[in-house]
């Protein structure tokens, strides 16, 4: 067997040496969730046409999220209009064997669904319901029982890849039918799709706007297909949470006055992906914007477009996680950060994190973070405990402390340039979680976590 790299270690000595946080069987509200991508066979499986070894590399895998206190696995079970799992619908995926329709010898899905649940975590099965190939438009290349060989009629070319187009029956009838096969067959959490719906940038006709009525149409046919799954998903389970992580920007606030005041790319329009009207119509149980840019982004700030998405979901009963994107190092050495911005909106209810490799490799000490800022949440609020975390990021022991000014400015960072997320008075008691020079990291009450300048703080050691 490999050495575990040394992080791994580390997250492995911590589920040990840590009290177990136990996480609910099924979607629990504060998600700490992780994308398993397939496709390309980016985070799993490593090794085709192995069984024990597919089966080993998940639970080594999900070992190590689990110690970080990840608690929702989301699984990319359809990478390419195929299949992790045994499906009378779609063939059998190439990433288990190298060859699409080729039978692994197990089935994946329940296994990884069933050694999720032993660990208290949860599974969420994640699909791309209109791509067909990455690459290439030889449809005597896919497996001889992929629907979209045996229905050509269904497909659109662009850039060199199949897609399945969204606007014809036969299409959503597939899709459908395909979610109902897994909710029916499999003791899945909830279903995902990501951001990808039609492909990206895919010209309107000539003269056509693209708040016209083509443009409009495609986005009517992707909303058709959004209700007509999650109405699916209920009438089998209405256990089985429905989400999507669309692209982080729904409209700049220059194409529409109620958009974010941003200057990126819009799913209404590049993938003609209306994610509002899916929220305002409760179609959706879940929404994960991937807001993969960093605080103070010229075009897309971080804070600017968490605090439009929590004004999004308010009063829907729809709920709101962060897609956060730890293959960039910028966010991933500010992660922390990022979550203590999130943690002021009271709308968002955890966070999912791409890639799964980079997470695991401590991107920029992404998982130290992310591993300190997950135990943090796990003890009771006013809880003083008087141990050292352990974590290999040399946080400092965890103390109380004692606000000594007559008003106290809890800030998101150390440093005045950080903005006032709230104030506390005299006399207020805090957990003190880590220490910076002249400035304390605290845990309030309410369990809201901050720094506070040490010049006004008497620390109990």
């Amino acid at each position: 067997m490999k050495k575990l790299p040394y992080i791994m270690m580390i997250l492995i000595f911590a589920t040990v040496s840590f009290t177990s946080i136990a996480w609910a069987d099924t979607t629990p509200s504060d998600m700490q969730a992780v994308w398993m991508a397939t496709v390309y066979n980016l985070d799993f499986p490593t090794v085709k046409n192995d069984i024990t070894a597919q089966k080993q590399e998940y639970i080594e895998k999900i070992n190590n999220l689990k110690a970080l206190g990840i608690n929702t696995v989301v699984v990319q079970v359809r990478p390419k209009a195929d299949a992790l799992y045994k499906s009378q619908i779609n063939p059998w995926s190439d990433v288990l064997t190298g060859i699409q329709g080729k039978d692994p010898g197990y089935d994946p899905l329940a296994f990884m669904i069933e050694e999720a649940h032993k660990r208290g975590m949860a599974l969420h099965a994640w699909l791309n319901p209109y791509r067909v190939t990455t690459s290439g438009t030889d449809i005597n290349k896919l497996s001889p029982n992929h629907p979209a060989r045996l229905h050509p009629e269904w497909l659109i070319k662009w850039n060199n890849a199949l897609y399945y187009n969204p606007e014809l029956e036969g299409v959503k009838t597939h899709i459908v039918e395909t979610v109902k096969e897994i909710v029916t067959n499999y003791d899945v959490d909830g279903i995902h799709f990501d951001d990808y719906f039609y492909p990206s940038n895919y010209p309107l006709p000539s003269g056509e706007d693209k708040d016209g009525p083509v443009a409009n149409s495609r986005r009517e046919h992707v909303n058709d297909l959004i209700q007509r799954v999650s109405n699916a998903i209920k009438q089998i389970n209405d256990e089985v949470s429905f989400g999507i992580s669309p692209m982080g920007i729904w409209k700049n606030s220059t194409s529409d006055p109620t958009g974010s005041e941003t200057k990126g790319n819009e799913s209404y329009y590049t993938v003609f992906a209306d994610t509002r009207t899916w929220i305002k119509n409760g179609w959706i149980d879940y929404v994960v914007p991937q807001i993969y840019w960093e605080t103070g982004n010229k075009a897309a700030d971080y804070e600017t477009l968490v605090k439009w998405w929590s004004n999004e979901v308010r009063e829907t009963g729809v709920d709101l996680y962060i897609g956060h994107g730890l293959y960039k190092d910028v966010i991933a050495k500010e992660i922390d950060t990022q979550l203590r911005i999130a943690q002021k909106y009271p709308l968002v209810k955890g966070s999912f994190y791409y890639g799964m490799k980079n997470l695991l490799a401590n991107q920029a000490g992404s998982a130290e973070k992310i591993m300190a800022f997950n135990r943090l949440q796990s003890l009771e609020p006013g809880l003083n405990p008087q141990a050292d975390v352990n974590i290999s990021s040399g946080q400092s022991p965890v103390k109380s402390g004692t606000v000594t000014a007559s008003v106290l400015n809890v800030r998101s960072g150390a440093g005045l340039h950080n903005s006032v997320i709230t104030k506390v008075p005299r006399g207020t008691k805090v957990t003190v979680l880590n220490k910076e020079p002249g400035w304390y990291n605290v845990k309030l009450a309410n369990g809201q976590v901050g720094w506070v300048s040490a010049d006004y703080l008497t620390v109990n050691f």
